[in-house]
């Protein structure tokens, strides 16, 4: 058995020493795959090991890996899932058939490569890409669903040769990193497309359009755009799917138009052999979340009242995330939001319900932003709430003024909604003290 206090202290050691993008922000992004590269050749390059469908997109990429993943661990397939961040858990990022990496594994891999990682200073998403790949062979997986961290032509999981290159969609976040127009952010995510190998466009708009053809049509990959293919007309109604809101439309036939990809692969078919059935299709998206342990996506943490988290986080994701939460039926409304530091809040602030109630909040990492500042900006614009220094303290604030009929909404940041799936976890039945 690992020493619980070993393993605190080294996973401690690692986000300190290597701390994470996602905590401190754009410090700890590094560009280029050198560094990647040598890890990889050090570890024997396991990423060969296994056949891989590699995602990127600004929004949706986390959703059609779990159902991708749940899809094949169906057909029986032994299925690796690699994605970012992680919400309560580090190994939630590692897992092979649902389950995550056990702490004995993700110890082992820390102490072993202790010396190589101070001395080439990689970053905090190379070592976990590092450790998930060199798991994933060790665990003789039979396919790989990879998820890019940032961007896409220099993120470290590129270095792989896919199978099937996914990207979701396109939008305007990490504009630090990846560029600040819809045109330069899509040259870096469609980066991930190889050669000869097919690519599914999940949505698009005439820019981003021309620009992937032009990619696919240099590297000769066949590219298919689900939003104009055959699964186009797809309703969320004609699946049912543990995977809630209605922005899930879109990374449905995005993951329908991946699965008729790879049934024209026979490298593919062979692997699943008579696994493969619309029964298993649908009884994969009926339990993505189940099976691959996915939180946060439309998720309702308490029912009376009801309380709805969602990781929307950017303009694109939370457009459609307030969109819906306009259409629930309530007494009255009150959202729980705080974001990061370097998102584009003024964008955002139009898209907050000016019905609400807001608890105007932080979450507990260096890259939030001040929940004063928040407060002072959003009500500039004649928002109405208060200040709440903690998630904690925002869903205490509302538990003393709720009534039967109100919908307490969490969100802004993927932070903001761990901190208060794990409140839910800690104190089951809050509301009927």
């Amino acid at each position: 058995m690992i020493n619980e206090e070993k393993y605190n202290q080294e996973i401690e050691q690692l986000f300190k020493q290597f701390p994470s993008y996602q905590q401190v922000g754009s410090i700890a992004y590094k560009e280029g795959l050198e560094t990647m590269s040598e890890f990889d050749s050090l570890l024997g390059h396991p990423h060969r090991k296994f056949p891989v469908i590699h995602i990127a997109g600004t929004n949706g990429k986390g959703s059609v890996s779990h159902m991708l993943a749940s899809v094949f661990m169906k057909f029986g397939l032994k299925t690796a899932l690699y994605t970012s961040p992680h919400l309560l858990d580090f190994r939630e990022r590692i897992k092979v058939d649902g389950k995550m990496i056990s702490k004995e594994d993700v110890y082992e891999f820390l102490i072993t490569h202790k010396g190589f990682m101070n001395r080439i200073k990689p970053s905090f998403f190379e070592i976990t890409t590092a450790l998930a790949f060199d798991y994933f062979a060790k665990q003789k997986v039979d396919i790989a669903v990879i998820e890019t961290g940032l961007g896409g032509r220099l993120d470290s999981t590129n270095i792989v040769h896919p199978w099937l290159s996914i990207i979701t969609n396109i939008g305007l976040d990490h504009c630090e990193q990846l560029g600040s127009t819809i045109t330069a952010i899509a040259l870096e995510k469609g980066g991930i497309i190889k050669e000869n190998v097919p690519v599914v466009i999940g949505e698009h708009n005439a820019t981003t359009k021309d620009i992937f053809e032009k990619f696919a049509a240099e590297r000769g990959s066949k590219i298919l755009f689900s939003k104009l293919y055959r699964f186009k007309e797809i309703k969320l109604s004609d699946y049912e799917l543990d995977l809630k809101g209605d922005y899930q439309v879109n990374n449905l036939r995005t993951v329908l138009t991946a699965l008729y990809v790879l049934s024209q692969n026979q490298s593919f078919l062979s692997l699943v052999g008579k696994g493969w059935s619309d029964l298993n299709i649908k009884e994969g998206l009926k339990t993505a979340a189940a099976s691959t342990g996915l939180r946060g996506r439309w998720e309702t943490l308490n029912v009376n009242p009801l309380v709805i988290c969602d990781t929307g986080h950017n303009v694109h994701g939370l457009s459609v995330v307030f969109s819906q939460l306009r259409k629930q039926t309530f007494l009255r409304l009150f959202s729980i939001i705080g974001f990061v530091a370097d998102k584009d809040i003024e964008k955002i602030m139009g898209l907050l319900p000016v019905s609400s109630y807001f608890y105007f909040t932080q979450a507990n990492i260096p890259r939030a932003l001040d929940a004063k500042l928040l407060a002072k900006r959003c009500k500039s614009v004649g928002l109405q709430g208060e200040v709440a220094l903690s998630v904690e303290e925002a869903i205490l604030k509302f538990r003393s003024v709720c009534k039967e009929g109100d919908l307490l909404f969490i969100g802004g940041s993927t932070f903001i909604v761990a901190e208060a799936i794990e409140f839910f976890e800690k104190n089951e039945n809050f509301f009927a003290k």
